[in-house]
């Protein structure tokens, strides 16, 4: 009985020795990566020596830090034990991130503790898993998973026990904890591959195998490079998608011009012969419309006007052009049209026209791509 009890006690401190060589791993690790700022260097150098000198460890032992951790972190290995933590029994949470590592792979670089037990109802679910009765092996895989939570083989069959019950969102969380547990272990990859791309995220199918791939080496074996092809495939298609409808809404998008001639230009020649327009000058002073929408120039001024109403503005607003339309109207002489080479000679009726003239193709071609 005494023998049991010391044993138990030494059982209890080598734990302890792990953990506190793990704890003095995380503050050297803050300090490297910039979590804890330079300016606490000597604080953390003084936590890390009496952590040292109360568990009697050795940090400069590299065997005895790898015999506690493994090729993780403490930091990492926490992360997986946040999410186990968070999760519900009968309904893990979808698309938890992804941290990295655990002391517990499925190729271990350590020993690695094996609970019998564990296994035990993992062959069991194994059998389940042959005999398709699904819900009794998840049942089986989880018994084992509270055994040893952070076991990725555990995880990854019952992420696949869930995939044959199509409780596709379990499959992802269990198999994002089996590749957070052990990146190395590659049928956690394909497993999350597979959910990924049945919800419908293909994009995130895509990376999960691309992962597997790069852990496998020598190029990935053919099912995970089959998966990843068909997820590419998908994302392609997605994507050529996306293009087509995007185009579609910018050709029945509704111009700025108003609608009747081609391009979204009005008939301008029907609206010149139903205000009169024709041979000469129309009644009352009104200029021959139809003969001023023969004239290349006019045309092309007109077209940027319909087609932009602050240039509009601005024409109306210029002094020169106002006291034209003014003799045109009712105070002119006999109407008809205006002498357009006398207008020309006006240098700012001139620029306003090169101008109009520059932009009236862009605003054509704008009302011709609807």
């Amino acid at each position: 009985m005494t023998l049991r009890i010391d044993r138990a006690r030494l059982a209890l401190a080598t734990s302890q020795k792990r953990l506190a060589l793990a704890i003095i791993d995380f503050l050297s690790n803050s300090l490297k990566d910039g979590t804890v700022s330079s300016e606490d260097t000597e604080s953390i150098e003084i936590a890390k020596s009496c952590i040292a000198d109360t568990f009697h460890v050795d940090p400069s032992d590299q065997a005895a830090l790898k015999d506690a951790i493994g090729d993780q972190s403490l930091l990492s290995i926490y992360g997986v034990y946040e999410k186990l933590k968070g999760k519900s029994s009968t309904a893990p949470m979808p698309g938890a991130g992804g941290a990295k590592g655990s002391a517990s792979t499925a190729k271990p670089s350590g020993p690695t503790p094996t609970n019998p037990e564990a296994e035990s109802f993992k062959s069991k679910g194994n059998a389940a898993m042959q005999q398709k009765d699904y819900p009794t092996a998840i049942d089986l895989y989880t018994k084992a998973i509270n055994l040893s939570p952070t076991n990725p083989i555990y995880l990854s069959n019952r992420a696949a026990a869930y995939s044959a019950s199509h409780k596709h969102a379990e499959a992802v969380a269990d198999a994002e904890l089996a590749v957070s547990a052990d990146p190395k272990y590659t049928k956690a990859w394909s497993r999350l591959g597979l959910a990924r791309f049945v919800l419908g995220d293909a994009k995130g199918s895509m990376e999960a195998y691309q992962k597997g791939i790069d852990y496998e080496g020598s190029g990935g074996s053919e099912a995970m490079k089959k998966g990843y092809k068909t997820a590419k495939e998908k994302v392609e298609e997605e994507e050529k998608e996306n293009a087509e409808e995007s185009s579609e809404r910018d050709a029945t998008s509704p111009t700025r011009s108003a609608g009747g001639g081609g391009g979204g230009m009005p008939d301008l020649s029907g609206l010149a012969s139903m205000l009169g327009g024709g041979g000469g000058g129309g009644g009352g002073g009104m200029p021959d419309l139809g003969a001023l929408m023969n004239n290349p120039m006019f045309a092309s001024m007109a077209q940027n006007l319909m087609s932009n109403p602050e240039a509009m503005q601005g024409l109306m607003n210029n002094p020169r052009l106002r006291e034209m339309a003014q003799g045109m109207g009712g105070g002119g002489g006999g109407g008809g049209m205006p002498d357009i080479s006398a207008m020309m000679s006006d240098p700012s009726l001139r620029e306003m026209a090169m101008n109009m003239m520059g932009g009236g193709g862009r605003g054509a071609g704008r009302g011709a791509g609807s």
